[in-house]
């Protein structure tokens, strides 16, 4: 079986997962230098649009090559818009296993978009790809994450001690590192039943392999 993901979309009813281009930049720049992103994620501050230039044009498409992961730009099927990042990495192509991670912009936080995005890529890997195990990581204080994490079905399997930098911001407005527990999760193919069971709505996904 190949050891690389394929260029690939994803489709749910209301969002269209696919490869990001140059055409993201703007909003890519916009949404990564929100106060939130900034806090649990380990993009850098500020993030400008030659970072995400960079992270669109070379970083993603080394990581796919590679086999590493795989990163996919989440939009709105009816407006196109740009509305967040999932992102697949540390894959075991022997175990079938990868990590995934979500980012969604502030204006487009409270629609349920992270956990769509999420079970859809899910879906994805297990059935198109074959795999059997997808592991996440939140932060002890990233209540939000934690939530998509429950709702797509996810197990809680500990806590690793002081493994996450987190940021807060200083007094003079910059940001400093400060360490945080990982919670770790994991999500099997049978775990997906319940998932489905929270997404009846959201109708079928689709996958079109060789994205162009």
């Amino acid at each position: 079986m190949s050891s690389t993901f394929p260029n690939v979309s994803i489709s749910t009813e209301r969002l269209v997962l696919r490869p990001l281009d140059e055409d993201d930049v703007p909003a890519m720049a916009e949404m990564m230098n929100d106060e939130q992103i900034a806090a649990w994620t380990d993009v850098p501050q500020p993030f400008t649009e030659n970072g995400a230039r960079h992270w669109i044009t070379a970083y993603a498409p080394a990581e796919r090559a590679a086999g590493r992961g795989l990163d996919l730009a989440v939009t709105e099927f009816l407006t196109q818009r740009l509305v967040g990042i999932v992102q697949l990495t540390k894959t075991n192509w022997h175990l079938r296993s990868t990590e995934l991670s979500y980012i969604i912009a502030p204006w487009a936080r409270g629609e349920g978009y992270a956990s769509e995005a999420a079970l859809a890529t899910a879906h994805w890997l297990f059935g198109d790809q074959k795999f059997e195990r997808i592991e996440l990581r939140t932060a002890a204080g990233n209540t939000a994450s934690q939530q998509v994490a429950q709702k797509i079905g996810c197990i809680s399997e500990g806590v690793l001690r002081n493994a996450c930098i987190a940021h807060v911001r200083t007094a003079d407005g910059t940001w400093t590192d400060t360490r945080t527990d990982f919670i770790v999760w994991s999500l099997l193919p049978e775990d997906l039943e319940g998932g489905d069971e929270q997404f009846a709505d959201t109708g079928d996904f689709t996958s079109y392999s060789d994205w162009n």
